[in-house]
């Protein structure tokens, strides 16, 4: 343990868990180093009279580097410690408005203990960019405990104008800020400012593809992997012509690992982020199973049917991943850009990707499975306690992940048969 410096603090490298180091000059005073490469300086402390059977609190006194040096915290810590001599009791009443985090700052150390706090991947990274994209360019530069809730409806209204789910869930997020605030115990329940906003009401919207759907995305598939997708917007009237491409050669050619990804949301009925994330290393060939090792419900093996092990034994390992990004060592962020190109020359407008998981589903209830089967294979949460011995039932269910995906296959490939 030694005296807190600037030095010392610009040392100290994030691990895989968060860890505190104690300064030596002021008893409770430390800084607190998360996975993320975040630092927060915090005191800890034993309310009232002491002593060892009172139960020790801690309170995050601000960020460090952001307008908050060493010697600075240090000596906000010791104004509160004097006041606790008194009787205060600083994580529970935060009297002091410089103590006080600003909403970006606490909602970044909220984000950064995610994973502590039990939060999913998934969870953590949509929370990131619904508060980093919305709610902090807003409320960012707002003390927590000023923030009201006519800012909060404020917010809320203006993204709703044009997103209202998104609104929502940037409500949402909020929300948690302010819960995680409380119990740290500095704020109040009471001064949760979501409270009091009402959310916009949302029509749950299930889209099923027909075969005849089905037909025009296989053959759209093939189409932007070979010769390419024509363009569809206008050219540049400010582009010169001598500059703009031949007409035959205005195509979009998609690559193996974009029109991959497509087919095995198709083949599999797994969320988008789950085939981003998706490891070779997760995948046993032999067994036909892909592990999930933290998927929105938990770890759990799927079940791959034929049609999905087709592609994977002819696509190319060209990364760590299974479908491949700009970084071999992240997984792809996104298949935006060309799902947005194939989308539209299919005719499918307004057709999501998560429709694919809801097209998988329907084809399998249509064709006789029963919904249990079905859920299973969609890794749904509130699976029986059953669940656990999924692999006695390995074969009904490798039955029905053929059949499926084998239905799918040949619609894509235009040979679905009449019913």
């Amino acid at each position: 343990m030694a005296k807190l410096t600037k030095s010392e603090i610009d040392k100290a490298e994030a691990r895989t868990t968060r860890y505190t180091l104690w300064d030596d000059e002021v008893r409770g005073f430390g800084v607190r180093v998360f996975p993320s490469g975040q630092k927060s300086f915090v005191l800890e402390y034993r309310p009232g009279a002491g002593g060892r059977g009172v139960a020790k609190k801690r309170v995050t006194i601000g960020v460090y580097g952001r307008d908050l040096t060493p010697d600075a915290a240090r000596k906000l810590a010791r104004e509160m410690l004097a006041d606790i001599r008194r009787g205060d009791d600083p994580a529970a009443s935060r009297r002091r408005s410089r103590a006080m985090p600003t909403f970006r700052d606490f909602a970044e150390e909220y984000l950064a203990e995610g994973k502590a706090l039990g939060l999913s991947p998934n969870t953590i990274v949509n929370y990131g960019v619904w508060l980093r994209r919305h709610a902090m360019p807003a409320l960012g530069g707002t003390r927590l405990d000023s923030v009201q809730p006519a800012d909060v409806r404020r917010l809320h209204r203006a993204i709703g104008k044009t997103k209202p789910v998104t609104a929502n869930r940037v409500v949402v997020a909020v929300r948690a800020v302010f819960n995680y605030a409380a119990a740290e115990e500095l704020l109040a329940k009471e001064q949760n400012p979501v409270r009091e906003v009402r959310l916009f009401d949302e029509q749950a919207v299930e889209r099923f593809l027909t075969i005849e759907e089905l037909e025009r995305l296989g053959t759209t598939l093939r189409l932007a992997e070979t010769e390419g997708l024509p363009w569809t917007a206008p050219p540049r009237a400010d582009r010169k012509a001598k500059h703009r491409r031949k007409p035959e050669n205005q195509r979009t050619i998609l690559g193996h690992d974009e029109t991959a990804a497509i087919r095995l949301l198709l083949f599999t009925g797994l969320r988008l982020r789950e085939i981003l994330h998706a490891r070779w290393a997760d995948v046993d060939m032999e067994r036909g199973i892909l592990t999930l090792p933290d998927s929105k419900t938990g770890r759990r093996p799927v079940i791959l049917s034929e049609a999905a092990l087709e592609i994977l034994r002819t696509h190319p390992r060209s990364s760590d991943y299974i479908i491949a990004g700009l970084d071999p060592e992240k997984p792809r962020a996104d298949l935006n850009r060309p799902w947005k190109a194939v989308r539209t020359h299919a005719e499918l407008e307004g057709l999501r990707l998560h429709d694919l998981r809801h097209s998988f589903a329907s084809v399998g209830a249509a064709g006789g499975m029963g919904l249990q089967i079905v859920g299973r294979l969609l890794g749904h949460r509130h699976a029986s306690t059953t669940q656990r011995y999924a692999h006695l039932a390995d074969d009904p269910q490798r039955r029905a992940a053929d059949m499926i995906a084998g239905s799918i296959a040949a619609a894509l490939a235009g040979k679905a048969k009449a019913a």
